[in-house]
């Protein structure tokens, strides 16, 4: 699997993390999840749940308003609650 743009696939031999990490940063704000492999069984399922994700972290920045060109305090809750519920609890 390649990385592809705000996802980037982590697989190392000496380490016990592989997965997926969304990173995303729009309007002074950056947002960063990771998504592993062993929590949505397998990577085909941690980048689908990853993709979601940033679908729905763009969808809610495109939709935001700015405050000084930066995103909204509420914006930023918003988009840190999404990435949270993203990953499901082990």
């Amino acid at each position: 699997m390649k990385s592809k743009k705000n996802l980037t696939r982590f697989t190392y031999e000496t380490s016990a993390f592989e997965g997926w990490r969304l990173s995303i940063s729009r309007a002074g704000s950056s947002f960063t999840r990771y998504f592993p492999d062993k929590k949505f069984g397998g990577g085909p399922k941690s980048l689908a749940a990853a993709e979601k994700s940033l679908a729905d972290i763009k969808a809610l920045i495109e939709g935001s308003k700015r405050v000084d060109g930066k995103l909204s305090p509420s914006t930023i809750s918003k988009a840190e609650k999404l990435l949270k519920e993203a990953i499901p609890k082990a």
